[in-house]
């Protein structure tokens, strides 16, 4: 049996390990994800069990060569400014951007890392390949969850599938209540996490 997939943020400010780790949970939540207010701190810790760094960029510059080492696994919390040379070996998250961009940039780099699925751990691959949905939605929801992550209004999708407006508000429904989430931000997560859609097609 594969060990849970663990993952560590390594950043002084709390709320933005806070508020990472709820995003980063929500995609995958089948991970560990740890927070450290300073390097020490995660160098106390087991380092090299971790699947991924997100780092801020200072943390960076104070300890480059702990993770220029591994900066296959390590990426850098930007903040949007033009690329420094420091960081044009790693991979970057600009955290100053707004939530769905950020969840988008999120999925994008958790797929460019794990070439589409294929090298991630076997429980999340596991995950992504089920014949069946995880949560027990029908293949109509499903089709109806690819076109809410896509952005079309109920009157598009119910053009789109050939099916009623209310039919359409009905499957939107229970795909909520099944998923127990609400936002199309988190739907599209959803989507993208269980492989029916691509991470830039939303």
């Amino acid at each position: 049996m594969q060990p849970t997939p663990e993952i560590a943020i390594i950043d002084a400010n709390t709320l933005t390990c806070i508020g990472l780790r709820e995003l980063i949970e929500r995609m995958m939540p089948v991970a560990v994800v740890r927070t450290f207010n300073s390097f020490g701190q995660f160098v106390r810790d087991t380092p090299d069990m971790y699947v991924h760094y997100f780092i801020s960029s200072q943390i960076l510059l104070e300890h480059s060569a702990f993770f220029i080492e591994r900066k296959a696994k390590t990426i850098v919390l930007a903040n949007g400014a033009a690329g420094t040379p420091q960081l044009s070996h790693f991979h970057t998250l600009n955290i100053y951007q707004d939530e769905e961009h950020l969840l988008r940039a999120l999925l994008q780099l958790q797929q460019s890392a794990h070439a589409h699925g294929k090298r991630l751990p076997a429980d999340m691959q596991a995950a992504q390949s089920q014949d069946t949905d995880p949560n027990g939605l029908s293949h109509r929801e499903i089709e109806v969850l690819v076109l809410i992550a896509k952005g079309l209004t109920n009157k598009e999708i119910a053009d789109r599938l050939c099916i009623g407006t209310t039919t359409v508000i009905s499957h939107r429904k229970n795909i909520t209540e099944k998923l127990h989430v609400r936002s199309v931000s988190a739907l599209a997560i959803y989507a993208v996490m269980n492989g029916y859609i691509e991470a830039d097609r939303i």
